[in-house]
């Protein structure tokens, strides 16, 4: 059983830093490949980052690319989320999410809320200009 749940959100000033933490509650942590969405009022819930099972691949959205920082620690079963230079339209409910299995199918299909099964209740992130 996988039970995600997030946490480290709060409200910043711009070009403050946070980082998000997603525990994992299951046995198998290392089994999944892992991504970050997020949702700001009135939007779709948009792709952040992936991180494969071991760490070794990510990807990111192109709006953080180089601000933020996806990583993982499978002894502590746990995922991160290293968020610099934050920016008011950073702000938004975060949500960790873990696929089914190890398998790497490439950026694009990470892109896709549809590529994960397990998903945390979130974790709100404010950005004040």
């Amino acid at each position: 059983q996988v039970q995600l749940v997030e946490s480290g959100g709060g409200l910043v000033q711009a070009g403050a830093s946070l980082r998000l933490s997603c525990a994992d509650s299951g046995r198998s942590f290392s089994d999944y490949t892992m991504g970050w969405f997020r949702q700001a009022p009135g939007k779709e819930r948009e792709f952040v980052a992936h991180i494969s099972w071991s760490g070794e691949i990510t990807y990111y959205a192109e709006s953080v690319k180089g601000r933020f920082t996806i990583s993982r620690d499978n002894a502590k079963n746990t995922m991160y989320l290293q968020m610099n230079s934050l920016k008011p339209e950073d702000t938004a409910v975060y949500y960790c999410a873990a696929a089914t299995d190890r398998r790497s199918y490439g950026r694009r299909y990470y892109l896709s809320r549809g590529a994960y099964y397990y998903w945390g209740q979130g974790t709100q992130v404010t950005v004040s200009s």
